[in-house]
């Protein structure tokens, strides 16, 4: 059986409302179709979070029970995939509740401004037994859905997006595969007392006309302090696009929550050495955290698996976008022939209007398992969130290759932990791009370290790659941890990102 991973267990072990704390509006009933407009999602949430929070009944015992190679035998049929003969080029196909999704959700249909729920006949999915497809028809809950377009070639509509488990959802773009993930909304994360999982308890998807290559996604959200009106707009292609608006109703305070969360998993690469032999140089969903802040500096920092919990904290105001970055593109730099590392995707939040002073927080966990997302990215407004206030805010997540700097500003192309032949010093390495065209003799590098001493730094030519390579050799002294800090300039101008790394006292294992 294969192992179970946290990507799977935080997603299926929430709790939702029961149908019946919603709107009669609302209400599942069989072919009855309403008005829609986002407005009607607004007013739900609103209302929502005036009661206090309601979980559901639970799934049947057998639904609940199936261990995971069961479930993953339950699927879609592809003759039944939602709008697949309507002339549109999407269509939808449905995911199961059952197992460790025990939360069903409602799926609703949009069509010349009315909503109708989605029907699961006994026949919907193909599943082990007949006894299996019964009892999902009398559910008649889903645990989410994935949408299809054909993305790669004209001919085909491939799986792009997956809405599944709390308030998960993932993409893809032309040639990729799927990798890291987004969420709604995060709260409390790595806090003491625990995580809270808001979950999308409700979506209406409206179909889009033949013409259109575009879809809209609307959802709702809650959670035990905080429900909320999320509105996507779904752009497929090189790179998939989403535009997400939303508005959250606290029910009570909120200290620490999260905007335009990312997830995503880090094993080991060359900054970060593996503990145990793998023939991969690297494994990893994502290799590092880019910030484009409000003043216009472009921070790259490299992410670890860590000996014990880090959370590091990126102060700004306005920030103009951070994301996760799978930055090595070829099979070389992985030798993963099944996980395909090098096709993963980044993920990149562009903030629109005003978000704020706040901070950009990465949390970084450690993991010994490549199934487990480790890695949590997101904003953190400063104050958080007060009970009874809306809270409205916007961004674009795109989802391409790699997180290019813009203008003739270099990229970090790699980052790698080594000691200097001489005295055995800890040193680490960068290598920069140089789209500029900087000679070699007017680059500088300002370097720093928060604790310890810094014994050296120094810059060399890369006639390999055409860039350049940076050494900073360091003593920690009796520090555990410390903060590195580059930054490339030539003639007094910043020339590539600032380079930034925690170092933990046995990360170099």
């Amino acid at each position: 059986m294969k192992p179970f991973s946290r990507r799977t267990l935080i997603a299926g072990g929430l709790g939702a409302l029961a149908a019946g704390a919603l709107t009669p509006a609302f209400a599942r009933a069989q072919g009855t179709a309403e008005r829609f407009s986002h407005d009607d999602v607004l007013e739900q949430a609103r209302a929502l979070s005036q009661q206090p929070f309601t979980a559901p009944p639970p799934l049947p015992e057998a639904l609940r029970a199936l261990d995971y190679e069961t479930y993953r035998a339950i699927r879609f049929r592809r003759e039944a995939a939602v709008w697949a003969h309507s002339g549109s080029k999407f269509s939808v196909q449905m995911f199961a509740p059952g197992s460790l999704y025990g939360d069903p959700v409602d799926v609703l249909l949009v069509e010349s401004g009315r909503a109708r729920p989605v029907e699961i006949s006994a026949d919907a999915f193909e599943t082990p037994t007949p006894a299996i497809g019964e009892l999902l028809a009398e559910v008649s809950r889903l645990a989410g859905f994935r949408l299809h377009y054909p993305i790669n070639t004209p001919g085909y509509a491939d799986e792009f997006v997956v809405f599944q488990g709390a308030s998960y959802f993932r993409a893809v773009s032309r040639g990729q595969t799927y990798g890291l993930s987004a969420r709604g909304l995060a709260i409390d994360t790595a806090e003491p007392g625990g995580e809270e999982f808001p979950i999308f308890r409700r979506f209406w998807i409206e179909r889009p006309s033949p013409r259109m290559d575009a879809i809209v996604v609307h959802a709702l959200l809650d959670s035990r302090r905080v429900t909320g009106a999320y509105r996507f707009g779904i752009y497929p292609g090189a790179p998939t696009v989403m535009d997400v608006s939303a508005t959250l109703f606290p029910r009570e305070r909120l200290s620490h929550v999260g905007l335009g969360c990312l997830t995503s998993m880090y094993m080991h690469g060359p900054v970060d050495p593996p503990e145990a032999p793998d023939f991969r140089p690297r494994v990893h969903d994502s290799m590092g955290l880019a910030v484009q802040t409000g003043t216009g500096e472009r921070l790259w920092r490299p992410l670890s698996n860590p000996r014990t919990l880090q959370v590091s904290a990126f102060l700004d105001r306005n920030p103009r976008g951070f994301g996760l970055a799978q930055r090595p593109r070829a099979f070389d730099d992985y030798q993963d022939l099944e996980a395909r590392y090098d096709t993963r995707p980044s993920a990149w939040v562009s903030p629109q209007g005003d978000w704020g002073a706040g901070h950009v927080q990465l949390v970084e966990i450690p993991s010994d398992f490549e199934g487990n997302d480790n890695i949590v990215a997101y904003w953190r407004p400063e104050g958080g969130l007060q009970a009874g206030e809306p809270h409205a805010f916007a961004y674009r997540l795109s989802w391409p290759d790699d997180l290019v700097p813009a203008g003739r500003l270099g990229q970090v192309a790699r980052s790698a932990f080594g000691r200097r032949l001489t005295d055995n010093r800890p040193q680490m390495v960068v290598d920069w791009t140089n789209p500029a065209g900087a000679r070699i003799e007017d680059i500088s590098v300002e370097a720093s370290v928060s604790a310890g001493l810094l014994l050296g730094r120094t810059v060399a030519p890369n006639p390999v790659t055409g860039g350049y390579r940076a050494y900073l050799t360091f003593d920690p002294q009796n520090a555990s941890l410390l903060e590195m800090r580059l930054r490339p300039f030539a003639s007094g101008a910043p020339i590539g990102e600032t380079w930034l790394y925690r170092w933990t006292r046995g990360s170099d294992r």
